[in-house]
């Protein structure tokens, strides 16, 4: 028996298909990558924009006659698209060949589901967004040396433009010893960089049996012996506190890459995105960091076209990008999203308008990022290998504790392993550096 993953959208979704495929070959199935030698096929959503749901649903519509063609086809739709009870039943009126369903929190079940699809009629559905999410679960990784840990989920932000709290539930974080023996379990099996994930990883610590900060999690897992990267994703500036920059200032192991998404640089457009800080804020937080971390990396995130949002709005949001000088920026068009607070304003900002802020945000932030990588040639960094470049098979590929990818060429493998390397040429996206003995 064989069985497909497709995974859209995050990093969560990625780490909830290594758990679905545990699941999986724990039951004895093998991994396939071919529609026609798959006995099940799961499709793992993500419904943050219009255009991965079109994406998506249009993928799921295709196997509608590969399932008459073999009706012994399972069909499971899993994630973030199929986590409220009132979209899933208009998913299914027009998906019947779709056979399991299950939500962000109820994807343990699947295996239940598979004993019980032979003898019960019709869809078997689960989208339980209070449920508790069991401990212990095993992931099928796809890289020896690197690995997600989940360590909260859901969020309670509800930013006005984001149907994550309506899909992924309310906040729960885990507790830090599950957490711990996790990271100790992972390096164990030779891991030696650990992505932290949770939709706002700086509120972790609610609801906890044993009371805990984000700032002490970073502290426990800096204490693991043979671990020798952390990562986290994703920050809220509204909970970035001074304990966890004393946090990650002390820290020998957590990388000195700040993601802070700051998605807008009008205070109107901010508030009407429910975003809870104010653009002055965010500048002071940042001059705070690179006071502290003066030759890191900073990303974010930035939102273009929200609505009513006017020309001297955007204005404000490059303001920011020239006061802050991002190594990068991750730019979104707004897009609605059913079941949001901002999908309902009426104050649309047209299309042609969006694309055209997008363009011009881009080609401002292009120039940054190529001005931060150029500072870096003639430096050396310490990467972690990746393996082949997959742009050129010629070469490797790793990254510096700022998450800026470099290619290098070896004569050995050193994927896994930590190189250090001089940088000798500079691109936008990339940099070209030389192995050093």
């Amino acid at each position: 028996m064989n069985y497909l993953i497709r995974t859209f959208g995050c990093q969560m979704n990625q780490h909830d298909s290594q758990f679905v495929a545990a699941m999986l070959e724990n039951r004895g199935f093998e991994k396939t990558e071919t529609t026609e030698d798959a006995d099940i096929i799961v499709i793992n959503t993500c419904s943050v924009r219009e255009s991965a749901e079109n994406k998506i649903l249009g993928y799921i519509d295709s196997l509608k006659r590969l399932k008459q063609q073999r009706p012994a086809l399972t069909i499971a739709v899993i994630g973030c698209m199929v986590s409220q009870e009132k979209s899933v039943a208009a998913f299914l009126k027009k998906r019947r060949h779709v056979d399991i369903v299950l939500g962000t929190r109820s994807l343990a079940l699947l295996p239940h589901y598979l004993d019980q699809k032979e003898t019960k009629k019709g869809p078997l559905l689960a989208f339980d967004l209070d449920s508790d999410i069991p401990e212990g679960r095993s992931h099928l990784r796809e890289e020896a040396f690197r690995a997600y840990l989940t360590i909260m989920y859901g969020c309670d932000n509800f930013c006005s433009y984001c149907i994550v709290p309506h899909v992924r539930g309310r906040e729960k974080s885990r507790e830090m010893a599950d957490i711990l023996k996790e990271a100790q379990d992972l390096v164990k099996d030779g891991v030696k960089e650990i992505t932290l994930l949770g939709q706002n990883v700086n509120s972790y610590g609610k609801g906890l049996k044993e009371k805990a900060s984000f700032a002490d999690l970073l502290y426990a897992l800096n204490d693991i012996e043979g671990l020798e990267r952390i990562r986290y994703m994703t920050s809220h500036p509204k909970d970035f506190s001074d304990e966890i920059i004393e946090a990650i200032a002390a820290s020998k192991k957590v990388c000195r890459h700040f993601h802070l998404p700051f998605q807008a640089g009008s205070d109107r457009i901010l508030k009407a995105m429910n975003r809870h800080y104010s653009a002055a804020y965010y500048l002071t937080l940042m001059a705070k960091i690179k006071e502290r971390f003066p030759f890191d990396v900073y990303t974010t995130d930035i939102i273009v076209g929200f609505p009513g949002e006017t020309e001297e709005d955007f204005q404000e949001t490059l303001d920011i990008l020239a006061q802050v000088e991002f190594d990068n920026a991750y730019t979104f068009l707004y897009s609605p999203r059913k079941g949001t607070a901002a999908a309902k304003t009426a104050d649309q900002v047209p299309d042609e308008v969006k694309k055209d802020r997008l363009t011009r945000l881009m080609d401002f932030q292009n120039g940054i990022s190529l001005k931060k990588n150029l500072a870096m040639v003639g430096k050396e960094y310490l990467l972690l290998g990746e393996g082949t470049s997959k742009n050129n098979p010629e070469s490797q590929s790793g990254r510096t504790d700022g998450n800026k990818l470099v290619h290098f060429k070896a004569t050995d493998d050193q994927t896994g392993k930590l190189v250090k390397v001089v940088i000798e040429e500079a691109h936008t996206w990339s940099l070209n550096g030389r192995i050093l003995k």
